[in-house]
């Protein structure tokens, strides 16, 4: 069964980021999944990640 994920879940995007261009991603979290994506190019598919990995990833990445 293929679900499509706009969907299914609710897109966020960073606080910091403002309508003035730059990157940009959002994610929408799911109980065991983080989905990631182009903020800027949202029919682009996206990825998606174990919940564990994105949370390690934000941790190495606010450091």
């Amino acid at each position: 069964m293929n679900i499509d994920v706009e969907e299914v879940v609710t897109w966020r995007t960073s606080s910091y980021s403002s309508g003035e261009g730059g990157q940009c991603v959002e994610v929408a979290l799911r109980p065991h999944l983080v989905h990631v994506r182009d903020s800027k190019d949202v029919a682009r598919p996206g990825l998606a990640v174990d919940a564990a990995a994105w949370d390690a990833f934000v941790r190495f990445a606010g450091r």
